[in-house]
């Protein structure tokens, strides 16, 4: 059963916390305790650093919409095939608004508590091809 509440959990930080931009459930879904093993080094990798995340990625792409493509649950991890797309219209990590819009993939694993809170998080993004299709970096 775990596993299925770790997944709606899961998801409800795609859905809810990213797409709609409500930060209300983050202090609920994560842990106190949370770790991000994927923010850059000038980001705090704990719960603060995750909604300051969600807040500059939803002002740089207002329009900032993911798709769960896949999604597996086993015990206390939950791993996330996601479909990101978005126009950036708005600064982000240094890079000023282009106004086009991209289409990237992102794979992310979760790590719950036995309390059904996310306690630790690693992602991967196709951050080279988002940024060539928002014309900030060459075509290979």
């Amino acid at each position: 059963m775990a596993g299925k509440e770790n997944k709606a959990a899961a998801r409800r930080i795609v859905l809810e916390v990213f797409n709609a931009g409500n930060l209300a459930p983050v202090d609920q879904l994560l842990d106190s305790k949370y770790v991000d093993h994927s923010f850059p080094p000038n980001i705090p990798a704990d719960r603060d650093g995750f909604k300051s995340v969600v807040t500059a990625l939803r002002a740089a792409f207002p329009d900032l919409e993911y798709t769960i493509e896949h999604e597996v649950a086993e015990g206390e991890l939950v791993a996330q095939r996601i479909l990101g797309r978005g126009t950036l219209k708005g600064e982000f990590m240094g890079m000023q608004p282009t106004g086009k819009s991209a289409v990237w993939q992102e794979m992310h694993l979760h790590r719950f508590n036995a309390e059904g809170k996310l306690v630790e998080h690693w992602g991967l993004n196709d951050d080279i091809g988002m940024l060539m299709q928002l014309g900030l970096a060459p075509p290979m």
